[in-house]
Formats: C-alpha cells, structure tokens, sequence
C-alpha cells in the first residue's frame, strides 16, 4: 500500500471581528471560542481590544477592506437590563452630548446582524435575551453607528451587531453568552470560494 499525505486543505471560514471596546470589561483578553468537531465556530475569529473610540473605528472599518471579513461582533456592557441586548439599530449622535456625529449620514443605522437568530440562540442556551431599538449613549452605538454607515451599499453586506451583556453576569457566563450569538451569527455567513486559494 502506497503512503500518502493528506493535503491539509485551506481554511475557507470567512472572518469575524470580534470587538471588546471596554478596558474594564473582564471578557478581554478574549479566550478562543471552546468547541471543536460539529462544535467547530462557522468563521475564523479576529479578536480586537480597546482603544479610543475613533481609533477604533478606524481599525473596525479598515479591516472591512479585506472580502475576507464577513462579520463584526461589538461586544460590551449594558447598564439598561439584566439580560443580553442585541441592538439593532445605532443614531447619528456624537460621543459628546447631542450633536450629530455625520451631517450627512443617515439619522438611523440599522445592524446587518440575524438579530432574531442570535436571540433564539441565547435563549436556547438558557440565557436571558432580547432585541431592542434602544441606543445606549456609549462607544457601542457610536461604533455600531460608524460601522454600518462605512458598509457598502449592496445586498452582500457585512453581518455587524452590537451584543451587550449584563453587567450582573459573571465573566464565564458572558464568554458563553458570546460564544453563544457568535456561533449563530457565524451560521449565516457563506463560506470563502475556492477561487481564493487556487
């Protein structure tokens, strides 16, 4: 019998950035997703930490100019609820009190995310979880806001959703809650096409 070598085939998982934009959020450091086999995460994560504000939308939107990425996962704190929030939507508002942050951009943003499917996610995993259209004042809804209004406009947009988690949850649970919206977020995304590896 002849020997051979298993080619390892390229990894063809579309990327997501995952964004933890608080210093004193225990999440960062972000762990690797747990899981392997069926469990397997859909995209390759690309872990990104704190930062100014606008720097960090700089480094969010730059990175989009790579067709690689298909997703961003704005991660933080809500200080509203005591369960998970999906927001899905983000307004034209400067950081700094009620001035517009684009003159010319749209009032609203709305997330390209499957928020539904995160949130079905959520609670099958036994989480408490909703959807709203409430926009915290923070660095979450201004990166949400600058995310989605630097997207192309075209049907095969980049997934963006902002998942915040309450601040009474502790830090293993909200890695799970994470893990969690990622995995369902990471199930809508197309696979790369082998043309890219040829």
């Amino acid at each position: 019998m002849l020997d051979t070598v298993a080619e390892e085939k390229p990894d063809r998982r579309p990327a997501m950035l995952v964004c933890v934009y608080e210093a004193s959020n225990p999440l960062w450091p972000l762990d690797p997703l747990q899981g392997g086999g069926a469990n397997t995460l859909a995209a390759r994560l690309v872990p990104l930490g704190p930062d100014e504000p606008a720097t960090l939308a700089g480094m969010i939107t730059g990175a989009l100019d790579d067709a690689d990425c298909r997703a961003v996962l704005l991660v933080g704190r809500t200080r509203k609820a005591d369960r998970f929030r999906l927001q899905m939507r983000a307004e034209n508002r400067a950081l700094s009190g009620n001035k517009k942050l684009s003159e010319t951009g749209p009032a609203l943003a709305r997330a390209t995310a499957p928020v539904a499917e995160m949130v079905r996610a959520l609670g099958d995993a036994g989480f408490a979880a909703e959807a709203t259209s409430d926009c915290e004042e923070d660095v979450g809804s201004y990166l949400l806001y600058r995310v989605l209004t630097a997207l192309p406009d075209n049907a095969d947009a980049v997934a963006v959703g902002l998942l915040r988690t309450p601040g009474g949850l502790d830090a293993d649970a909200a890695r799970r809650g994470v893990e969690t919206a990622a995995r369902a977020m990471a199930r809508h995304l197309t696979p790369l096409p082998r043309a890219r590896f040829s």
